[in-house]
C-alpha cells in the first residue's frame, strides 16, 4: 500500500512538473514531454500512472468548468491543454513500449526455430493483419534485434540484410508509386494489357537500384511469366526478404493511394480492388514457381496475407467486378495458384469472401462446377460464420452457376433462398441481386420450355425490372450492370430487339464504369446476335469482335459465342464484305482495345 502511495506522489510531481514547465514557456515540443514520461515512469507502475493522470484530468476539467476570472480561465486553459499533451503522448509511450515487447518475443521466437521455420515466423510477426501490426521502422528494429546474434548464424545475418535492402529500395521507390499513372494521359491501372515501356512495372524498374528487383520489373512489364521468372532464381534468403518487402509496401502503398482518392469513389475501390489482385495473383505465381519449399510456401503464406486483408474491406467485391484492370497472363492459371494455399486454412469469415471471389471468377472462365464447388463451400462457411452478406452472395452466385449449367429449377431455388433471407436481413444489394437472378433463371426456363408468348415472360421481367429499379436506389453500379444485361437477355429471348439493344447497351456501359470485363463482353456478345439477328451486319461485326476479344482477354470460354457468330457471318457476306464492316468500326473498336487488340482480331478468329 505505501509503494503504491509513493508511486502515486511520484508521479502526481511528473505531472504537475510536465505543466508547470509548459506554463513557464520551457517545453519547445511534444518530443521532449515524450522523452521525459519514458524517463520519469516505471516499467510496471503504468496503470498507477493513468490513474493518477486521469485524476489529474478530471480535476483539471472540472477547474476551468468553475472558474470565472479570465486570468485564472486562460492559465486553467493551458494546464487542461498541458495535461492532454501528456495523456497524448503516455498513448504513444504505451504503443511503443507494446511494439516493443512484440519486437522482443518475435526476435526470441526467430533466433530459437530452426532455419526452415525461420521465415514463416518473420513473414507471421510481420503480417498487417495482426492486432498490433509493425511499421516499417519496427521492423527495421526487429531486424537490427536480430543481427545481434549473426555472428555465428547466418540466417539471422540475411533476414537483417533483405530488410535493410528491401527498406532501401522501397524509399527510392516511394516517390514514384504512382507517377506513372500521369504518363501519356493514362487512365488504368495498366497491370494488365499491351507490354512496353509506361506502366508501372517499366517505371519501378528504372528507379530501382536492385540488380534482382530491376531485372524483375522489366521481366514484368514485357508480360513475362512470374512462374517462369520464380523458377529461373537462385535466390539467397535476403534476396528473397528484399523482395517481399519491395512487393509488400509497393501494394499497401497504392491501396492507401487509391482508398484515399475523394474526388471518384468508384475509381478508387475499383483500382484497389484491382492492386490486391494482382499483388496477390503475383504471389500465387512466385509461390508455384519457387522450386525451394521453404520459399514457395513462404509466397503462399503473403498471398493469403493479402486476400485476408483484402476480405476484410468495406468495398470486397462480393457480387464481382474484379477484373478491372486485370487481365492478360496474370489471370491465366492464377486461380488455380489460389486453390491449393486456400485447402489448408481453416474455415474462417475470411475464407468464405476469398473463396467467393474465386467462385466468381471460375464461372466467369467457364469453370462452371469448380465455380459451384467454391460457392457451396463459401455458403456453409458464411453461415457458421454468421457473415449473412456473404451467405446471400454464395446463394446468388450459385443461382447464376446453376443457370449456367441449365439446371433452371435448381436456379430458381437458390435465387428465391437468397430473396428471402436478403429481405429478412435487410441486405438491399442481397436483395437486388436475387431479384435480378429470379427473374433470370424464370426467363431462360420458360425459353428452355420453349413457352415463347410474351405473357410467360411477364412475372419474369417484373422481378427483373424491381432489382433494377433497387440497384439504382442504391447506387450499385455492379448489380446495375447484372440488372440491364439481364433484362437484355429477357427481351432479347422474346424477340423484343428493340429493347434487347436498348438494355444491353446500357448494361455493357455500365460494366465499363464497373470495370467487370466478363459482363462487357458478355453484353457485346449478345449484341452481336440481336444485331445479326436483325441483318445490322457491321453492327453485329463491331459488338461481335470487341466481345470476343475481350471474352478471350479474361481467358473466359465464352469468347467462342462470338466467335463462332462471326465466322458464320463472314462466310455468309464474303471476306471483303466483312473486312470493310471491321475497317469501318475500326476507330470504335481502337478506342476501347487498342491497335494492337484491332490488329489481332483475324487471329482470334482463325484460333477459332
Amino acid at each position: 500500500m505505501s509503494d503504491s502511495l509513493s508511486w502515486r506522489e511520484k508521479y502526481l510531481a511528473l505531472i504537475d512538473e510536465i505543466v508547470e514547465t509548459t506554463l513557464k514557456g520551457k517545453i519547445s515540443s511534444t518530443e521532449q514531454v515524450y522523452q521525459m514520461l519514458l524517463s520519469g515512469i516505471t516499467a510496471g507502475t503504468g496503470e498507477i500512472f493513468e490513474m493518477v493522470l486521469s485524476d489529474r484530468l478530471t480535476a483539471a476539467q472540472t477547474q476551468l468548468d468553475g472558474e470565472t476570472d479570465e486570468l485564472k480561465q486562460a492559465k486553467a486553459t493551458r494546464s487542461l491543454r498541458a495535461i492532454k499533451t501528456i495523456s497524448t503522448q503516455w498513448q504513444r509511450a504505451q504503443e511503443q513500449n507494446k511494439a516493443n515487447e512484440i519486437i522482443a518475443t518475435a526476435a526470441r521466437e526467430i533466433i530459437t526455430a530452426s532455419s526452415e521455420e525461420r521465415l514463416t515466423i518473420f513473414l507471421r510477426v510481420t503480417d498487417p493483419n495482426q492486432k498490433h501490426p509493425l511499421n516499417l521502422a519496427q521492423i527495421q528494429q526487429l531486424a537490427k534485434s536480430l543481427q545481434q546474434f549473426a555472428q555465428a548464424d547466418t540466417d539471422l545475418q540475411e533476414i537483417f540484410q533483405g530488410v535493410s535492402y528491401g527498406i532501401s529500395a522501397w524509399q527510392r521507390l516511394q516517390d514514384n508509386l504512382v507517377s506513372w499513372m500521369y504518363e501519356q494521359g493514362r487512365e488504368s491501372l495498366g497491370f494488365g494489357g499491351v507490354p512496353g515501356e509506361s506502366g508501372p512495372w517499366a517505371t519501378w524498374g528504372k528507379k530501382v537500384n536492385s540488380e534482382l528487383l530491376g531485372a524483375f520489373f522489366r521481366h514484368l512489364a514485357r508480360d513475362g511469366s512470374v512462374v517462369e521468372f520464380a523458377q529461373q532464381q537462385q535466390l539467397s534468403l535476403g534476396q528473397w526478404i528484399e523482395i517481399a518487402i519491395v512487393l509488400q509496401y509497393l501494394q499497401r502503398g497504392l491501396v492507401n493511394w487509391f482508398d484515399q482518392q475523394p474526388y471518384n469513389v468508384k475509381a478508387g475501390s475499383k483500382l484497389s480492388i484491382s492492386t490486391f489482385l494482382t499483388f496477390a495473383a503475383i504471389w500465387s505465381q512466385l509461390a508455384s514457381g519457387f522450386s525451394n519449399s521453404r520459399y514457395r510456401n513462404a509466397a503462399s503464406q503473403i498471398m493469403l496475407q493479402i486476400l485476408r486483408n483484402f476480405s476484410q474491406r468495406q468495398y470486397f467485391p462480393l457480387y464481382g467486378g474484379i477484373f478491372a484492370s486485370f487481365s492478360g497472363s496474370y489471370l491465366r492459371d492464377t486461380l488455380n495458384y489460389f486453390d491449393e494455399p486456400l485447402q489448408q486454412v481453416e474455415g474462417t469469415q475470411e475464407k468464405a469472401r476469398i473463396l467467393t471471389l474465386l467462385g466468381y471468377s471460375q464461372r466467369a472462365l467457364g469453370q462452371y462446377e469448380r465455380a459451384r464447388n467454391f460457392h457451396q463451400q463459401a455458403l456453409e462457411i458464411a453461415r457458421n460464420a454468421g457473415d449473412r452478406p456473404c451467405e446471400i452472395a454464395n446463394l446468388n452466385h450459385l443461382s447464376r452457376t446453376w443457370v449456367q449449367e441449365k439446371n433452371y429449377t435448381e436456379a430458381i431455388k437458390s435465387s428465391q433462398r437468397g430473396l428471402i433471407l436478403s429481405r429478412q436481413a435487410g441486405d438491399r444489394t442481397g436483395e437486388a441481386n436475387a431479384l435480378v437472378n429470379l427473374g433470370y433463371s424464370e426467363v431462360m426456363q420458360a425459353q428452355q420450355l420453349e413457352q415463347a408468348e410474351p405473357e410467360t415472360y411477364e412475372s419474369a421481367i417484373n422481378y427483373l425490372q424491381q432489382g433494377l429499379k433497387l440497384a439504382e436506389q442504391l447506387g450499385d453500379v455492379q448489380s446495375k450492370a447484372l440488372c440491364l444485361s439481364s433484362l437484355g437477355v429477357a427481351y432479347q429471348v422474346i424477340g423484343d430487339n428493340e429493347n434487347a439493344i436498348q438494355h444491353l447497351e446500357a448494361g455493357f456501359n455500365t460494366a465499363q464504369i464497373s470495370g467487370d470485363l466478363y459482363l462487357q463482353g458478355l453484353n457485346l456478345a449478345n449484341l452481336a446476335e440481336v444485331n445479326y439477328s436483325m441483318a445490322n451486319f457491321e453492327r453485329a461485326i463491331y459488338t461481335g469482335c470487341l466481345g470476343m476479344y475481350l471474352l478471350h482477354q479474361i481467358t473466359s470460354t465464352e469468347w467462342r459465342k462470338p466467335a463462332g457468330l462471326l465466322t458464320i457471318l463472314q462466310g455468309q457476306i464474303g471476306t471483303d464484305n466483312f473486312q470493310k464492316y471491321l475497317e469501318q468500326s475500326r476507330p470504335k473498336i481502337i478506342s476501347v482495345i487498342g491497335v494492337d487488340g484491332y490488329d489481332y482480331l483475324p487471329q482470334l478468329l482463325r484460333e477459332y
